[in-house]
Formats: structure tokens, sequence, C-alpha cells
């Protein structure tokens, strides 16, 4: 997506691991590759879970490195992600807090999920929600951008960076991203048929998006040479596209939008 002398940025598509992964060395993944047709001396600043598509910044000298790293833990880097949620009932929704909803019971306009994150003992890989004391501090500012019946196109910029930070925090929230394998509902897919009024779809229908629908859009950051204020952007994904697009034609009278399977 961008190159310069002291950085380079990528779109990394859903499905690809950032870096080696722990257990199984044999996986391909980005960096992998990134060595081995650019260079070792290539780093990545920070990561993306797998199912997470979009932009990952890396350093290409040390002091790029070491200048954006430490922007990286002060803070200082604003990510913007984008989401495509099932904003669940009441009853369905996670037990940790109570699901968030504004006077006429949909996402509101903007809120904020300030709640500690830790490792689930019971499930390794994946992270749990803390109501009271431990964990790590963790904090996402969110936005509804549309409104789609039972779903939610949401902005989610997160104040820190927490593995499966803005997962969980939408999963607490009572809205977890469609598609989201560990905190999502798996039953819960959207369909043109969904949608389209008389559409009687295929009997091996696909779903519109057949992936976790989480998407790196944008970091800004300070430039490691220039000290400019930079903003880097990685467009959508076509199924994302896609699905919106029908969202916008069909499910803007409000009517639901997703089934179980």
């Amino acid at each position: 997506m961008f190159e310069d002398d002291a950085v380079i940025a990528f779109d990394k598509p859903s499905g690809l691991l950032v870096a080696p992964d722990r257990w199984d060395k044999t996986r391909v993944n980005l960096m992998g590759m990134v060595h081995e047709r650019i260079g070792r001396h290539v780093a990545n600043v920070h990561r993306l879970d797998a199912d997470t598509s979009g932009l990952i910044l890396c350093a290409k000298t040390k002091a790029a490195l070491d200048i954006l790293s430490g922007q990286f833990q002060s803070k200082t880097v604003h990510k913007t992600y984008h989401a495509l949620v099932a904003v669940l009932p009441a009853d369905r929704a996670m037990k940790v807090m109570a699901p968030i909803r504004d006077e006429q019971g949909r996402l509101p306009d903007t809120f904020t999920v300030e709640m500690a994150l830790d490792q689930d003992p019971t499930s390794p890989g994946r992270m749990r929600a803390i109501r009271r004391h431990g964990g790590k501090p963790s904090v996402t500012d969110f936005r509804t951008l549309e409104r789609f019946g039972s779903l939610a196109w949401v902005e989610c910029r997160p104040q820190t960076g927490r593995t499966h930070q803005i997962r969980v925090h939408l999963a607490v929230a009572g809205a977890p991203i469609l598609g989201d394998p560990f905190y999502g509902d798996p039953e819960i897919q959207l369909r043109l048929s969904d949608l389209k009024r008389g559409y009687k779809g295929r009997r091996d229908e696909k779903p519109l998006i057949r992936r976790m629908a989480l998407h790196a859009s944008s970091l800004e950051f300070t430039h490691p040479v220039t000290h400019e204020c930079t903003t880097l952007s990685a467009p959508l994904p076509q199924e994302f596209e896609v699905a919106l697009k029908y969202l916008r034609k069909f499910a803007q009278d409000g009517r639901a939008a997703v089934r179980r399977r």
C-alpha cells in the first residue's frame, strides 16, 4: 500500500498470519513472504489476527522500528477498524455486562467499552473480559455508521492494543462481529435471500461474507524520518463492499437482515 526508505505497509488478506505460528511453523505467514522477497531487515511494528484483514505497518530500518514501536507503546498511533456486527437480543448477549442499546433498542450512535481483558484459562488462544480486578486495562471507542435491522456497520477505534480487543468488546456490548469464530454466533449468516423480497436463492446459496467481518482500515502515525503526520489506508475487501451494497439497497427499511443456519 505504501513504501519509502523507512517504512512499508501491506494490505493483509483475511486468513493469513502476520508472523509464524507458535505451534505450527509450517503455516504461511506475511512476514515469512516479506523476508523471502524483500529481506530480513523488514520488521512488522504491530500485528493483526489472522482472520482480520487490512493494514500492516512494517519498518525497513532499526531506527524506524524503534521510533514506530515507541509510538505504539505510547498510544499515539490512531487505528481505525470497520466491522459488520450482529446486534443480538439481550437474552442472547454475553452476560459479562448489560448489552449497550439506545432508547429504541439499537446500538447508539457512539459508545465506549472499557473492560479489562485476560487470557481465558478454559479456552487456549481466546480472551475474556474481566469485570472486577485483574486483566489488562482495555478501552475501545465505537461509532455506529449505518444500521440494517439486526446488523450494524461500525467504526472501531481502540485506545489500547490488546489481543482480540475489538472482538471481545463488541461481544460484551451485545454486538459480536459477523463471522467471528470465537466470540460470535456461528449460526448467524448474511445471505442475499435474507434481504431481497421474493428472492428464493439456490439450495447451495453462500453467505455474502464468509469470513470474520473485521477490517483494519487505516493508521495515523508520525513518520519516523520526516516527522510528518502520516495516514495510510487499506480499501474495504470486495465482499464487504458487495454486502454493504445489498444491505443499503434492501435493508434500509429495518427488517431483520440475518438468519440462523
